[in-house]
């Protein structure tokens, strides 16, 4: 028997910059460092435009790895029997969280009227959940997850 889901939620980093923003930005970056590099090979300083090579390389390596980190995911799910924790990304998908819905709680750091930190604890061990979101939203998210997992309790009676 299928028991209820009483949260299904997929949690994903906020990434700003679109992917023609990307090419922009590349692409200015790119002819400010074409600029400084013909000044500084005039003035005689041929190791200069090697370096400022290494500069927007650097640049494009770093939004890359970031593009790359926005596509994996985080789901949480609850049932009356189960909480379990996935990370995902497009290829992959791994477990890191199970545990029985009746033990598991949720414990909320805060700081200055602000959640700070998101878990869920069982018998000493815990995971961070819901790190990808801001502060309100996190807060949000606690509330329904502790709503969730209280109606799941329900249930089973």
């Amino acid at each position: 028997m299928i028991s209820q889901v009483y949260m299904d939620a997929v949690i994903a980093p906020n990434r700003s910059l679109s992917q023609r923003g990307f090419i922009v930005l590349i692409a200015v970056v790119t002819l400010a460092n074409v600029c400084s590099a013909a000044v500084f090979l005039a003035m005689g300083a041929t190791l200069v435009p090697i370096f400022l090579a290494v500069d927007v390389l650097a640049v494009v390596v770093a939004f890359l790895a970031s593009f790359r980190a926005a596509r994996r995911t985080e789901r949480v799910f609850v049932t009356a029997r189960e909480i379990r924790v996935t990370h995902e990304a497009p290829n992959w998908r791994k477990v890191v969280w199970e545990s029985p819905t009746a033990f598991t709680r949720v414990a909320v750091q805060t700081e200055d009227e602000r959640t700070v930190g998101l878990r869920l604890q069982l018998s000493g061990r815990g995971v961070p959940v819901a790190q990808a979101l801001s502060p309100r939203e996190r807060g949000e998210f606690a509330k329904a997850l502790q709503a969730a997992i209280w109606a799941a309790r329900l249930e089973r009676g």
